[in-house]
């Protein structure tokens, strides 16, 4: 699995998920940092990259498109700092690999993750 980190994740995740054997990287190395959000989809898509993300925009963009890809991941902590984040994503990026290899959303918090397979339908 590769990852894509959108920028309002610090860059700094970006190893921490590269030692558990995920490519990953930060959008600022690779793309304007106030792209749209459409940018970073179409590159993710593209590129077969899941997109890590704290915007709750990129679901709304999913389910009013009926998008089929690319997976995106939300995280819905206040904390987004890396090692706050590192066991919280680890475990659901190792759980739900199948399902993000098949295309999903996954909206994840401190308690859970909820995921969705896309296309979204409403």
């Amino acid at each position: 699995m590769k990852i894509l980190v959108d920028m309002n994740l610090p860059p700094a995740l970006c190893p921490i998920l590269e030692a558990q054997g995920w490519a990953t990287v930060h959008w600022s190395t690779i793309g304007d940092p106030r792209a749209p959000d459409s940018e970073l989809m179409r590159w993710s898509l593209q590129n077969d990259h899941v997109l890590l993300t704290h915007d709750l925009d990129f679901g709304a963009i999913l389910t009013a498109t009926a998008a089929q890809g690319p997976s995106v991941i939300q995280v819905r902590t206040q904390n987004v700092m890396p090692r706050y984040l590192e066991p919280i994503l680890v475990p659901v990026l190792k759980q739900f690999s199948a399902q993000l290899d098949q295309g999903s959303l996954i909206i994840v918090d401190e308690g859970r993750a909820r995921v969705r397979i896309l296309p979204i339908r409403r």
